[in-house]
C-alpha cells in the first residue's frame, strides 16, 4: 500500500468525517484535528485507525504541525 495521509485514507473508504469518526469513536472535530495536524491520534486512536482503513502505522501520513 502506499502512504496516505490520514484524510486521504478516509477519502478512499468512502465515508464522511461524521462516520469515521462515529467508528473511531471520536468526535468528528477530533478526527478533523487530526487530519488538519492540530492533534495528534495516540497509541490506542492509532490502533483503530489501522483497523478502519486496513493499513498500518508506517503507511499513514501524518501532517506536521505549523510551526511559527
Amino acid at each position: 500500500m502506499q502512504k496516505m495521509t490520514l484524510k486521504a485514507l478516509r477519502a478512499n473508504s468512502g465515508l464522511s468525517q461524521e462516520k469515521a469518526a462515529k467508528k473511531l469513536g471520536v468526535a468528528a472535530a477530533t478526527l478533523s484535528k487530526w487530519e488538519n495536524a492540530k492533534s495528534f491520534p495516540d497509541a490506542i486512536e492509532i490502533g483503530e485507525i489501522e483497523k478502519l482503513y486496513n493499513t498500518n502505522y508506517n503507511d499513514i501520513i501524518f501532517l506536521p504541525r505549523n510551526t511559527v
